[in-house]
Order: C-alpha cells, then sequence, then structure tokens
C-alpha cells in the first residue's frame, strides 16, 4: 500500500509528523532536505513563519513528543533531554567561527579536473608509501603527505566540485585509503562553507587522511563487516582509534591534527569513542571530520556484501541526527555545502533520464547540474550530456520543470561514469542541444 498525503494548515502540525511537500518550492525556505520528520516545537515555528500548509505523509507519522514545557529546545540555550526514541539529545549555541573566510569559486571545473587527478594519484602513492612505513615500525616522514593536503586544500579553496567528483567515482586499490581520502575531501568542502582559514583547512584535511592508520592493525576480515559487529568485535575495532595515535604520537604531526586523529569517532550527544566526549568537550575540526568520515561510511562501496546508502538518503539521515550524534548547525552546514544530491550521486529524472550529478546550485538546493548518461528509456548515450537544472528551469513553470525524480543505487546499470569525460561532455554541448535530443 502506497504512502497516504494529506494537506495540513501549519497550526495544526504536531511533532511527529513527516512533511513531504510545501504550498512554496523547497529552495526558497531554510529547510535544508526536501523531506523530514518535525522533531520540535521549533520545527513548527520555522514551518509557520514560511508556509500557510504543507502535506505530511501519514504512514510516515513518528511518536516524538517530548515535554517541552521548560523552553528546552531552544537553540540558544545548553541543555539535554532523552527523547522518546531513547537517544539523548543536545543543545548548545551555533558555531562561533572566528574571523570566517569567504571563499569565491576562481576555476572552472574543467580546468581543475585536470589537476584534481594527478593530485589523487600523488595522494593515493604518498599514502600507500606512508602506510608501509608505519607498518615496518619507523617514524615517517609526513612532509610529502603535508603538501599533498595543501594542494587538495588549494583545489578545494578554488573549486570545491572538480576533487569532490574524482574522488566519488575513482576506483581505489585499498578500502582504508579510499575511506581517508574520500573523508578528507567531504571535510574541507565543509569546512570551506564554515570559512574556515587556509590554515584550519589543511590541520583539518590532514588529520582525516591520518585518521584510518589504526586500522592497519585490524584484521581485514575484521574491515569487510564493518557496521554488523558482534560485542567483541566492536570492542576491537574501536581500538583503531587509539592505535592510530599510538603511530602516530612521534611523527611530529601539530596538536591540531592529533586532535582530529583523537576526536573523529566522538558524538556530539557522548555517544562515541574512544573517550565518550560530548558537545563542546569536542574540538571544532574532530567534529566537521567526524560528519565527514560519517557520510563516507554510509555511501562508500565495500566488501562483504554491504550494499551503501545511497547519497539523498544519507543526507536525510543526516538531519535526523541533528542534536543527536551532530551538532545541529554543523548538520545543516554540512548539507548546504555538499547539496541535497551531492556530487557522484547517480540520479533518475522526472523524464526517466539517468544520470550524475556534477555539482549542486547553493541556492537551487533541489536542483544541480547532472552530466546524463541514459535517454528516457534508460538506453546509454554515445556521449555524456550535462544539464544545468537550475539554469533549465530558471523560467519555466512548476508543472514544465525537470527535476531530480529519485537517487539510485551505487553500481546502477548503464551507469558508468568512467565511460565519460565530463569536462568535454559539459565543453562540447550547449543548453539548448542537451534538452532537445
Amino acid at each position: 500500500m502506497g504512502v497516504q498525503q494529506k494537506k495540513v494548515a501549519v497550526h495544526d502540525l504536531e511533532v511527529g509528523m513527516f512533511v513531504s511537500d510545501l504550498d512554496r518550492p523547497w529552495h526558497q525556505t531554510p529547510f535544508p532536505i526536501q523531506g523530514f520528520h518535525i522533531r520540535s516545537q521549533d520545527d513548527i515555528r520555522a514551518l509557520v513563519s514560511h508556509c500557510k500548509w504543507v502535506m505530511i505523509d501519514v504512514a510516515e507519522v513518528r511518536d516524538l513528543k517530548t515535554t517541552e514545557s521548560s523552553e528546552q529546545s531552544s537553540v540558544f540555550g545548553r541543555a539535554a533531554k532523552r527523547s522518546r526514541r531513547g537517544r539523548e539529545e543536545l543543545k548548545l549555541p551555533p558555531l562561533a567561527i572566528r574571523e570566517p573566510v569567504e571563499y569565491e569559486t576562481v576555476s572552472t571545473l574543467k580546468k581543475e579536473m585536470k589537476v584534481s587527478k594527478r593530485l589523487l594519484d600523488d595522494a593515493e602513492v604518498t599514502l600507500d608509501r606512508l602506510f608501509k612505513t608505519l607498518q615496518s615500525g619507523s617514524v615517517p616522514d609526513l612532509r610529502p603527505l603535508a603538501d599533498i593536503t595543501r594542494k587538495m586544500v588549494s583545489s578545494v579553496i578554488r573549486q570545491p566540485d572538480a576533487l569532490l567528483w574524482l574522488s566519488r567515482v575513482r576506483s581505489y586499490d585499498d578500502y582504508i585509503y579510499r575511506h581517508g581520502l574520500n573523508s578528507s575531501v567531504w571535510a574541507l568542502v565543509c569546512g570551506r562553507e564554515l570559512g574556515l582559514n587556509e590554515g584550519l583547512l589543511n590541520h583539518l584535511g590532514l588529520g582525516c587522511l591520518m585518521s584510518q592508520v589504526g586500522k592497519m592493525a585490524l584484521p581485514r576480515s575484521l574491515l569487510d563487516k564493518e557496521g554488523q559487529f558482534s560485542a567483541d568485535e566492536h570492542a576491537l575495532y574501536k581500538s583503531y582509534v587509539q592505535k592510530g595515535v599510538a603511530l602516530l604520537e612521534d611523527s611530529g604531526l601539530s596538536r591540531a591534527v592529533l586532535s582530529v586523529v583523537q576526536g573523529h569517532r566522538e558524538r556530539h550527544n557522548g555517544s562515541g569513542f574512544p573517550q565518550g566526549i560530548r558537545g563542546d568537550r569536542i574540538p571544532l575540526l574532530a567534529k566537521v571530520a567526524g560528519i565527514a568520515e560519517f557520510f563516507e561510511s554510509l555511501i562508500g562501496p565495500r566488501g562483504g556484501g554491504a550494499e551503501p546508502m545511497t547519497p539523498a538518503k544519507a543526507v536525510s539521515l543526516l538531519y535526523e541526527m541533528r542534536n543527536i550524534e551532530f551538532q545541529e548547525d554543523l548538520v545543516e552546514h554540512f548539507i548546504q555545502a555538499i547539496g541535497i544530491y551531492p556530487t557522484g550521486s547517480l540520479v533518475e529524472l522526472s523524464d526517466g533520464q539517468r544520470g550524475i550529478v556534477v555539482s549542486h546550485t547553493p541556492g537551487r538546493r533541489l536542483w544541480p547540474k547532472v552530466m546524463v548518461m541514459t535517454d528516457q528509456q534508460q538506453m546509454p548515450l554515445k556521449s555524456a550530456r550535462i544539464i544545468d537544472l537550475a539554469k533549465f528551469n530558471e523560467d519555466r513553470a512548476a508543472e514544465e520543470a525537470l527535476a531530480v525524480r529519485e537517487c539510485l543505487p551505487h553500481g546502477t546499470d548503464g551507469l558508468d561514469p568512467a565511460r565519460y569525460d565530463v569536462t568535454g561532455a559539459e565543453s562540447r554541448w550547449g543548453l539548448g542541444r542537451l534538452i532537445s535530443g
């Protein structure tokens, strides 16, 4: 039986309802994702200020009602409470970034792609050498990796989509390398959105790259079943953080970088490891690394038969976790940075065409730029075609708009971006030709 929708006036909304549609376009509101559960009176007040009515999914209503007579839900107060889902929520004042930097995109995707490809090649070689040095018990020379990190930071500052695109569609020989590299890129894109200065971005990127080194000391069979552990296996798995810190403590890394390695698995409500610290006791860079590493763990392909989550579902899950495992405004900054359909997401458009998201437009979160790889009957195209949904829909009525219908699973048949040249496709095809053929 399908999910039933019901039109509800915003003043009649209740905590636990699932909002599936609004009386205005989603991109004209501050809500980071399309479709979300109402978790507090704050959510209702936000809806009241922007809408007159909404659509709710009747089958998705959850029992999230909590007593809020003490106004514990204020985002400007410090309060912890236990929700009926049994997970503690912690609300803190908004993140305060000292002297935030506002970055501008100064390079084209095509130009930055050439730089990024060489950069990732060098990064994988450098990580391989570094890990072998650590495995041998020797003290590593981290200068080559620090140099790689500086180049990654510069690339993301100039153009945040190129490195992200390549890291998402690239094949790696080793899971640990891929996880560390991709987590680092997600973190840098988020850090750029937060306005972290270049020095902090360098600490963040290097810390993410080094955050996985402790996994070298774990059995490969254990890593292949991550997320499906017994109690004993989970206890062993959690030791990788401290093992990594021990391997790196004599390497000359700065305290800021080591804090990322040490704290990237801590969680906002204290449910993380190894120390179980919470809230503002977790260093800012470790918070950013934590949300990036968690997101990558959800969407990254891996062995053991575990199916990765689609990026859109992972974004939705993150939004559900705000003030539980991750600080609320950090979640919203992360989603703003990567988009509702992050770069590298396989998608089907409303007319049946299928492709992969190349980049997103900050002001048009539901209308990314898509490299289309099939026609409306899902037959592969000889040449990829780029459609910028934001530009395409600019002067069109809602019923004529072309949109993302759904996010597709990793490995969907017929969707292999490696077969196409995204930079060539972008330069050869004009918008008029794209949408007419």
